[in-house]
């Protein structure tokens, strides 16, 4: 499929607070075909997601360390994986130390997701996922672990004020990325 052509379907998916707020942008090479062009999505004329691009202005992280030490990052935990971590510990550890494991357990499972997500974006090329995402349902883009589906599914009209508000917890373990358009979808209902 063209880039026009794509970018033309894309676009018809667009929320309609967010039309001519979110453009996808691709450029490519006339004299080097086999170079990669590209891709970005920008908001209000301001480049947001570029894959390759380390200096926007979304955090991306370098190491599990980093993830780890940003205050920013809230990681839910529930009683379930407190007593997990209890009865794996066999019910030595104190109460509050409980809480300190199993918050640690799970900040190192969201690191290696998150460096993963985020890996798997800078490699990927941006057309494929498209056209992947036009062809899959919307919940399945909204769950997958790829950053762009879910970005894609967010701007997207299908997904109903009901949806997005439901999904505010969910949207805590995503990459930063991911929570920039979420609140900017948010912000417009």
């Amino acid at each position: 499929m063209s880039w026009s052509k794509l970018k033309q379907q894309l676009e018809s998916f667009l929320c309609p607070a967010l039309y001519g707020r979110v453009e996808y942008i691709a450029s490519s090479y006339r004299y080097l075909p086999d170079k990669p062009g590209i891709c970005y999505i920008a908001v209000d004329k301001k480049n947001m997601l570029n894959m390759s691009d380390r200096t926007t202005s979304i955090r991306w992280y370098q190491t599990e360390l980093e993830i780890k030490n940003d205050s920013d990052i809230q990681i839910p935990i529930n009683n379930e994986e407190i007593e997990a971590i209890r009865k794996d510990t066999k019910g030595v550890v104190p109460e509050d130390r409980l809480k300190v494991i199993a918050r640690s357990r799970k900040i190192s499972e969201y690191a290696k997701e998150l460096l993963s997500a985020q890996s798997s974006l800078s490699k990927s090329n941006f057309i494929v996922v498209a056209t992947k995402f036009l062809s899959t349902s919307i919940e399945e883009s909204l769950e997958s672990n790829d950053i762009l589906l879910n970005i894609l599914a967010l701007v997207d009209r299908r997904v109903g004020k009901k949806r997005i508000l439901n999904m505010s917890e969910k949207m805590k373990l995503k990459h930063p990325i991911v929570q920039y358009f979420y609140e900017l979808r948010l912000s417009t209902l």
